[in-house]
């Protein structure tokens, strides 16, 4: 199959503010279909943290989030302009800022397409191994945080539940804990 890119005829931001950016496309398919309001969520990317103790329980941030009006249990994330600040730094601010905990190494897991259709964004995600509390939150006036710790060895049941049920989240648990099981596995050998 050949597959191609689909061609750009013209663009318009038709909301164009520091919250919410949206993108109007109208673009030509492979087929040469024409689609004259395919919409493009353009969003910062975002950094993700799964930060897990020498006791090895993984710290978890549990907030309101308005969109799927619930409160959710989420790993430390934020969001951050990848042309001004590295991915990694802001994982760490961002694990810093939400629960008071800091950490001196961490791992790439992966970088994630947030959600490729509609939004423009990843999802950078890291491992930090020996977090330690260090402080106090350091919250944005709009934020309302609960720091939540979970051993390791009962995260899964969490998610096969749906109390841990954020995609990001998820992924970087998964991905994680596969790293961490890989790496005991060769020096057991």
């Amino acid at each position: 199959m050949d597959l191609r890119e689909w061609r750009i005829l013209s663009s318009r931001m038709v909301v164009n503010n520091q919250w919410c950016k949206v993108r109007q496309d109208e673009i030509e398919l492979p087929n040469g279909k024409i689609i004259d309001d395919y919409f493009i969520n353009i969003r910062l990317d975002v950094a993700l943290i799964l930060p897990i103790t020498s006791n090895q329980e993984i710290i978890f941030v549990r907030q309101y989030r308005h969109g799927a009006g619930e409160i959710l249990l989420e790993l430390p994330a934020g969001t951050f302009d990848a042309q001004l600040e590295d991915p990694q730094v802001a994982a760490l601010r961002e694990l810093r800022e939400e629960t008071g905990y800091i950490t001196k190494t961490t791992i790439p897991l992966g970088i994630l397409y947030d959600n490729p259709v509609k939004d423009s964004n990843k999802i950078y995600l890291f491992l930090a191994q020996d977090a330690t509390k260090a402080g106090q939150q350091k919250l944005d006036p709009t934020e309302e945080i609960e720091v939540i710790l979970i051993p390791v060895s009962k995260v899964m049941e969490k998610i096969a539940t749906g109390e841990i049920n954020v995609a990001g989240t998820v992924s970087a648990i998964f991905m994680g804990l596969n790293y961490l099981n890989k790496l005991h596995l060769t020096h057991k050998i």
